[in-house]
């Protein structure tokens, strides 16, 4: 009888261990969740204002809007608003200047400018043009110009859709992770979590953070044209830029980013500066060189 029941357990065993085996990967299912991504690709596209680069989006002005209102009444409502300070009036008197610039390109967007009491460095403008500054950044920005610098690029990620363009990329990252995923179904467990663990590598750095690389410095450059059109001194963006750098202390390695790094930004800034004075000296009644 003991024989008998040990012949039994190892008969299992050895069932169990076949049963784990798994097959490779199944490339058709993969190939047809990728032309439906690329269906989807180039079916929704769009090209930027400023520089003409195509881009993927699916959402309408109208819904932006809408979701850009929302988030920004909701982080009003979680914030210390600055309303009496002479911050306040600098900073709308700044949007309010850049927006006009914006007119040729802007799709009616609601600018609204507010100041957030906070330490951060930093300002946002949600799509629809809804705008704020954080206390943080005054010291940094150290003038009009240099607000404006941050200002006009944050403006300029509204004014390119990157929020809409972001969402839509990463519905066509789950279609493609999704035909993977069924692809290494038949796999077995540990051959799955590499091949996923690969594809997340790969979505992560040859795709996620490139792409918000890229915006980031879309965002400059609309921004640094936008400045220059309302007759703020563009030889400010890389001054700025070498300010934060020195208030930002240690950064990650840029491909580790979703910004470039101070470095990049600046040697762009000094790329595009024939232009930007090129655009200030025709649009603004005094000259720069």
């Amino acid at each position: 009888m003991v024989y008998r029941r040990m012949s039994r357990g190892r008969s299992n065993f050895g069932r169990r261990t076949v049963g784990r085996r798994g097959g490779g990967f199944r490339w058709q299912i993969m190939l047809l969740f990728a032309i439906g991504a690329a269906v989807y690709y180039f079916m929704n596209q769009e090209t930027v204002p400023f520089t003409d680069r195509k881009q993927l989006r699916t959402m309408d002005v109208q819904q932006e809007m809408q979701l850009g209102l929302q988030s920004y009444q909701q982080i009003l409502s979680d914030s210390r608003v600055v309303t009496n300070e002479p911050v306040v009036e600098v900073v709308r008197e700044i949007g309010v200047k850049l927006a006009r610039a914006a007119a040729p390109e802007d799709p009616g967007f609601d600018w609204t400018f507010n100041v957030i009491d906070s330490d951060q460095v930093n300002a946002f403008a949600l799509p629809g043009g809804y705008t704020a500054v954080y206390t943080g950044l005054i010291p940094v920005a150290q003038n009009e110009d240099g607000l404006a610098v941050v200002m006009g690029h944050e403006i300029g990620h509204a004014l390119a859709h990157h929020g809409a363009e972001r969402m839509a990329q990463q519905n066509m990252q789950r279609i493609v992770g999704t035909g993977v995923a069924m692809g290494a179904g038949g796999m077995d467990y540990e051959a799955q979590r590499a091949v996923m663990g690969v594809f997340g590598g790969v979505s992560q750095y040859g795709y996620a953070l490139p792409f918000s690389r890229k915006h980031e410095s879309e965002a400059d450059y609309i921004g640094l044209i936008l400045m220059a059109r309302a007759c703020y001194d563009p030889r400010e963006a890389p001054r700025l830029w070498e300010r934060m750098a020195a208030a930002g202390g240690a950064t990650p390695p840029e491909f580790q980013s979703t910004h470039p790094s101070p470095e990049t930004r600046i040697n762009d800034f000094e790329q595009w500066m024939p232009e930007a004075i090129a655009v200030y000296n025709e649009n603004c009644p005094t000259d720069i060189r």
